[in-house]
């Protein structure tokens, strides 16, 4: 008898748990309010731990934020995020005078490297109606060859990730990383784990309509490959039922039949080539050492990472600006 093609099974906690070369997936769904004149909610802020606030309340949280909700300025040292944001806004400023405002399907994949400050905010632009969040971030590791490279972020707009579509039409994959049947995913930045095919790292959301199945395309032996189930009512994989805020650790190299249940599905799928080395990591520095990790706080202590040059640590986009990106060489892209 063949083995099962599941490795583990686990509840989706939060953050989510990753494997190797990722460091952990956070997904934040928030159903905001209203936006006031300063693209806050227009709702009251009482009762929540402000600064630190990560209890959904109401449907929503402020994270970090104090008057706008998202992740005020703070540091990052050697590992890539790859910020995902299917519904909403996101406002992203850094320490390289950079900056940009992205969401409704667009991906930034950021290599912090040696050193950044950023930060990003979630602007609730609507005055008259509901701002609906999702988005996901995913941390992927650096090696140690490429833990002290610059600095660098990609967008990856909307309209530049291609769309798998079974031959059925009945399972459609947005493909962020990797290749899906011949589908491929744009390049990610130049120094990522990602930028070499034979790491065959992949970042893929599925949907699945009801009663659909799919086969996932085979990968390595060596390669860790995860789904997570974030929407709809149950999954089966081969002969295993998942239910809704499960995740599953996966054999790669193995036959992997996806059958849905009776409502729409959506999955998140990670896998890569793990870079097998040591990780320690201090909040928002991942090393290999905790030595690097003491020089990675000293560093910041002294540098700042080249310090902040917005004029507020929640620096947010004015509410009639679209999306963007301004590079630190000053090139701009608008959508």
């Amino acid at each position: 008898m063949s083995q099962s093609v599941i490795k583990t099974i686990k509840p989706l906690g939060f953050p989510w748990a990753t494997q190797d070369p990722f460091l952990f997936c956070v997904y934040h769904k928030d159903d905001y309010p209203e936006g006031n004149e300063g693209m806050g909610p227009k709702a009251s802020l009482e009762g929540r731990n402000i600064g630190q606030d990560f209890t959904i309340k109401d449907g929503w949280r402020m994270y970090h934020g104090s008057k706008v909700p998202g992740f005020p300025q703070h540091p990052h040292r050697g590992f890539e995020t790859i910020t995902v944001v299917p519904e909403g806004l996101v406002d992203h400023s850094d320490s390289m005078g950079a900056t940009g405002r992205f969401g409704k399907g667009d991906v930034q994949w950021m290599t912090a490297g040696k050193g950044v400050l950023h930060s990003e905010m979630f602007p609730l632009i609507n005055r008259d109606k509901p701002n609906p969040l999702l988005l996901f971030q995913i941390w992927l590791n650096l090696p140690k060859r490429s833990k002290f490279v610059e600095p660098h972020y990609k967008m990856l707009w909307d309209d530049m990730i291609p769309t798998y579509q079974s031959p059925d039409g009945k399972t459609e994959i947005d493909v962020i990383a990797g290749e899906v049947n011949g589908t491929k995913a744009p390049s990610p930045t130049p120094d990522s784990w990602a930028s070499d095919p034979s790491n065959e790292v992949a970042v893929w959301l599925i949907r699945m309509k009801p009663e659909a199945e799919f086969e996932l395309p085979v990968s390595g032996t060596e390669i860790n490959r995860s789904i997570y189930f974030y929407e709809g009512n149950e999954l089966k994989i081969n002969h295993t039922t998942l239910v809704i805020d499960q995740g599953a650790d996966l054999h790669a190299d193995q036959k992997t039949i996806l059958k849905n249940g009776n409502q729409e599905a959506r999955l998140l799928l990670l896998q890569g080539k793990p870079i097998g080395e040591p990780v320690v990591q201090h909040g928002p520095f991942v090393m290999n050492t905790q030595q690097e990790i003491m020089e990675a706080m000293q560093d910041y202590q002294r540098t700042q990472f080249g310090g902040w040059p917005w004029p507020e640590n929640e620096f947010v986009h004015p509410r009639e600006k679209g999306r963007f990106a301004k590079h630190a060489d000053g090139a701009e892209e608008i959508k």
